[in-house]
């Protein structure tokens, strides 16, 4: 589904920011894996986040 295609189920709001966060996700059998950032799909008008996406899922098993 397309980001402009997006309604929020708390508010019904259409508009959305693809946010990052720089905190990495890691396994956790391996603390020294870099892991991968996490992209979220916020509502601007409400603030929910509607999606939360790993970027780089294949990061999360090497």
């Amino acid at each position: 589904m397309n980001i402009k295609d997006k309604k929020c189920s708390s508010c019904g709001g259409s508009s959305f920011v693809q946010a990052m966060d720089y905190i990495n996700l890691r396994p956790v059998d391996k603390k020294m894996a870099i892991g991968s950032e996490r992209l979220y799909t916020v509502c601007l008008d409400c603030g929910e986040v509607v999606s939360i996406k790993v970027k780089n899922p294949e990061k999360l098993v090497k």
